[in-house]
């Protein structure tokens, strides 16, 4: 019996690569979608971090992790390794049009492999995240490339042969070609669109787009934001000096608008030291002077109007203040007396109190 000894090594190393990405899907898992799992074993320090690369932007491609990617290639690379057995079985007739596996292979792992030194660049010099398993599949991307062609001239013509049996292939089965090309392109067009398939990427970019908006495309005046009657009350404690409690505000007046059931209770929790007693430092300059000016507005009913200024001009004194006063149309002289009186302090203590 004579063994194909390229092609039974080519198999080894595509079983190894599996191994490798279902373990590598199983990280991309435990790390973005459950919080209580340890960290994997390949998380060594901040640098060689599998766990922390996977939770960024770049562990997708078209909205399909990686790791799935990795899957795909290696069953399809093990699957060309046997596809001249499986094309005599009779029902399978039609796999005949994969005339060069070898070729097609080669191909395939040259393919991964510029795509894997791509992936190991932006690993080290953009995300500074490094993945020890995914290195490890780089380097059998390249010796699957390397090993399905000896090399030399027959190297470069398995590129020429492999379009040439694509085209051949496309014309005898034209109908199926056309089929599996639009089902294709749908389902990469819908998971790269969508993210449904990476809902954790799908909430990064939702909060990256959010941080970009220089106003509130949802906001709404009063002193109620939501239903008067509430299935849900939402309560919020935030200061409106913080960079993610203006994302919070933003995200919330979405809430409101696209559920109806929903209300949300906004309490001052400025990190400020001038009203803040467990502040040691001022980590929000400011933040308590435009607290009181939120609830001063509150008098004139425009709680929410005023807050949603407050996020977005971080006005810092009274002059910068006045302005905003009048574009929501507040009698300025009630809203600064109210700003400083008895009554503004004890409610920003009660929201300060209502915290501890």
């Amino acid at each position: 019996m004579n063994i194909d000894k390229r092609k039974l090594t080519v198999q080894i190393l595509s079983i190894l690569g599996i191994m490798l990405t279902v373990e590598l899907a199983m990280i991309y898992y435990h790390a973005n979608y459950d919080k209580y799992a340890l960290s994997s074993f390949c998380s060594i320090n901040n640098f060689v971090d599998c766990d922390g690369a996977a939770k960024t932007d770049v562990s997708q491609f078209l909205g399909i992790p990686l790791a799935y990617w990795g899957i795909f290639f290696y069953l399809t690379v093990l699957f060309l390794t046997f596809v001249d057995r499986l094309k005599q079985v009779k029902f399978l007739k039609f796999l005949e049009v994969f005339k060069n596996p070898m070729s097609y292979i080669a191909v395939l792992g040259t393919v991964a492999f510029i795509c894997s030194m791509i992936l190991a660049g932006i690993s080290i010099w953009v995300i500074k995240k490094l993945c020890i398993l995914c290195v490890i599949t780089y380097f059998i991307d390249f010796l699957i490339a390397l090993i399905a062609i000896k090399g030399g001239k027959e190297y470069f013509l398995s590129f020429k042969t492999t379009v040439l049996d694509f085209i051949e292939g496309a014309k005898k089965y034209p109908k199926t070609f056309v089929i599996l090309l639009i089902l294709a392109i749908s389902f990469l067009t819908f998971s790269g669109v969508t993210n449904n398939f990476v809902p954790h990427i799908k909430k990064s970019q939702e909060i990256k787009k959010i941080m970009k908006m220089k106003t509130n495309p949802y906001k709404a005046d009063g002193n109620i934001l939501g239903a008067d009657n509430p299935d849900v009350i939402v309560e919020l404690y935030s200061d409106y000096v913080c960079p993610m409690c203006y994302i919070n505000n933003i995200m919330l007046h979405r809430a409101v608008k696209e559920y109806k059931n929903i209300q949300v209770v906004h309490y001052n929790l400025p990190f400020d030291k001038e009203c803040n007693p467990e502040i040691a430092m001022s980590m929000h300059p400011g933040a308590c002077f435009m607290a009181r000016a939120a609830i001063s507005s509150k008098k004139q009913g425009n709680y929410w109007g005023m807050g949603n200024l407050l996020y977005e001009k971080h006005p810092m004194n009274e002059s910068e203040l006045i302005p905003i006063v009048e574009q929501l149309g507040l009698d300025k002289t009630k809203f600064f007396n109210d700003m400083y009186s008895e009554e503004t302090s004890k409610s920003l203590y009660n929201d300060l109190e209502k915290k501890r």
